[in-house]
């Protein structure tokens, strides 16, 4: 059976927050579109603070209809939780969150899901990663973890540690990739510096910032899998709706 071809990307979205410091969703579902990757990670794609609502509002997603967000069945624990559902119900709105920690997975329609599941990482502040195990089209199986790591180089080493803890504990083993915002500046040190036998790094280039990109903060790690292309989306959509650039990877799975 020959291999299939498929894109994922990493998106640190600020919570819809452009460079010119408004929020603006719609500049975020544009950048997907432009991208039109099969598989998506969204760092910071929740609220940070109060009922901690999606950044893009779940109506728009599903209005966008190239993508739909992993359920992870796990929320934040918000004030007056009882109250926003009843509101919720009245106005026909939703505000959950759409990830973990502001982490998030969207796919395809046409993907299916085999599981998924919230990751708790090691850290002084709230972190977590999402992980979870896809089928594609001609039963092509692939999991990917998305993931934002702490500003500590201590913590990031433990947190990306323990996700590949997680990757080993499966049941099953299958092409992976991890992909995210490392907040980690070089490759030949800290928590980049040691991955684990047949993880490579997709040269995708800087990523941060968005007006002038010197760092290569965002990543994208593959195991079994073939790195055809990669990049960053440099459009001017992108340039203006975050501080993040999104990178990508073209893979044959």
């Amino acid at each position: 059976m020959t291999g299939r071809s498929i894109t994922v990307a990493s998106y640190n979205m600020r919570k819809a927050i452009g460079t010119d410091r408004r929020r603006d969703p719609h500049r975020v579902l544009q950048v997907l579109r432009e991208m039109h990757a099969d598989v998506v990670a969204l760092q910071e794609a929740d609220r940070r603070f109060g009922g901690r609502a999606s950044a893009v509002p779940h109506e728009l997603i599903d209005s966008h209809g190239l993508y739909k967000p992993v359920l992870l069945g796990v929320r934040h624990k918000r004030p007056l939780e009882n109250a926003r559902r009843h509101a919720e119900r009245i106005l026909k709105v939703d505000t959950r969150n759409i990830g973990w920690h502001g982490n998030a997975l969207l796919v395809k329609h046409d993907v299916g899901i085999l599981g998924c599941s919230a990751l708790k990482l090691p850290t002084l502040e709230p972190r977590g990663a999402v992980m979870a195990e896809l089928l594609f089209p001609g039963d092509r199986a692939l999991r990917v973890v998305g993931m934002h790591l702490d500003l500590s180089g201590l913590w990031r080493r433990r947190q990306l540690k323990a996700i590949f803890e997680a990757i080993a504990d499966r049941p099953q083993k299958m092409p992976t990739v991890i992909m995210g915002d490392t907040n980690e500046w070089r490759i030949a040190g800290g928590c980049l510096k040691e991955l684990p036998d047949g993880f490579r790094i997709a040269p995708t280039g800087p990523s941060f910032h968005s007006r002038h990109p010197v760092a290569a903060l965002d990543r994208i790690i593959v195991d079994d899998l073939r790195i055809d292309a990669a990049g960053v989306h440099m459009s001017p959509a992108a340039r203006t709706a975050s501080d993040h650039l999104p990178i990508w990877a073209r893979l044959t799975l």
